[in-house]
């Protein structure tokens, strides 16, 4: 498979009164043509940010900084805002988070439909209409010529979520990023969007960046996956070997703490938040709140290839390759030998 989507070096930053503040700080990965790449990390982590500096949507005083984002070998951040429009929607689109407000709530979901296909596809005013029809009938949407004469607020959210997928992939774009696509459906829907995603990316090969706090959504969706914390990638790999083999104390953080089937396995919290003001920190961004904090962790790590397209950004990686050595540290931080983190020991 090709590259489709290649980012490098992407920085983001937002001009405050007190100063510039770093949101994304030399994000690189790239997208290969019909693949499904997860991003998941914690609230405040970077996942959407990155999405929208892709889509060159970011909110007032905050810029690029540097870096390129290369669709089929073209950089999009030079491009000029009518070229970028003709990029959204039709080349790359997006589900927002929230479906609920995503949706202009003063038009018909029949305007906002065939407003991109009549824009981007050129078809007239009949025959946007018979496409868009034919999409929310494909989204699973029941009498779809009512629904383009309804408007947001009568229909349900799973609906307002059927519809933003039919909107996303109505001009059959190249690359869809969906932003928490099951945020707020209760669990029956949230397998029908999975299913639907699934279906219709594949009918179209369309590529998928996904955006998701659901480590199970990951698991049945993703081929790749990148783990963002404090504005970084931390760690990548495809989806089996992060399952399997984590090599990132964050990451391995991240999947003990959801709970299995037969409950055999001992939950575990990650203690503390994602620092505000990420980039003031010295060294690893993760060491104030890791249980295998060293005090060489204030120093920035650097990425560690480790093959297959496995990278990590830790000091402490071989560590993980003891299952126990998370459970033994975090005993030993809430109150071992020493009573304290180990975070403060180093």
């Amino acid at each position: 498979m090709k590259d489709l989507l290649v980012v490098r070096g992407l920085q983001t930053v937002v001009d405050t009164d007190r100063g510039t503040r770093e949101l994304l700080d030399n994000v690189s990965f790239t997208l290969k043509s019909g693949e499904t790449l997860a991003i998941v990390g914690e609230s405040g982590s970077g996942k959407s940010v990155t999405a929208l500096s892709i889509m060159r949507l970011l909110g007032r005083g905050s810029r690029i900084a540097r870096g390129e984002v290369l669709l089929d070998g073209v950089d999009l951040l030079k491009l000029d805002e009518s070229q970028m429009q003709a990029v959204r929607g039709n080349r790359i689109s997006m589900i927002f988070q929230e479906p609920m407000t995503a949706l202009n709530p003063v038009l018909s979901i029949g305007f906002q439909m065939t407003e991109a296909i009549r824009l981007h596809l050129g078809a007239g005013r009949k025959e946007a209409r018979q496409m868009a029809v034919d999409m929310l009938r494909r989204v699973g949407l029941p009498h779809p010529d009512q629904v383009m004469k309804a408007y947001p607020f009568s229909l349900s959210g799973g609906m307002r979520q059927r519809v933003m997928i039919a909107m996303a992939l109505a001009c059959k774009p190249d690359v869809l990023i969906a932003d928490e696509p099951t945020t707020a459906l209760d669990v029956t829907v949230q397998a029908q969007i999975v299913r639907l995603l699934k279906q219709l990316c594949a009918e179209t090969g369309t590529s998928i960046i996904l955006i998701t706090h659901d480590l199970g959504l990951v698991a049945e969706m993703a081929d790749r996956v990148l783990v963002m914390y404090a504005g970084q990638i931390v760690e990548e790999a495809d989806v089996f070997t992060l399952f399997e083999q984590p090599r990132h104390p964050y990451t391995q953080g991240l999947l003990r703490s959801v709970p299995t089937l037969d409950g055999t396995r001992k939950l575990l919290s990650i203690p503390g938040a994602v620092p505000a003001r990420y980039d003031r920190l010295p060294g690893c961004r993760f060491h104030n709140r890791c249980p295998l904090a060293q005090v060489k962790c204030r120093m920035a790590p650097p990425p560690v290839d480790l093959g297959d397209g496995h990278m990590t950004r830790c000091w402490e990686w071989k560590t993980l390759n003891q299952r126990a050595a998370w459970e033994d540290r975090c005993d030993e931080s809430r109150g071992g030998a020493s009573g304290q983190p180990a975070a403060a020991r180093a």
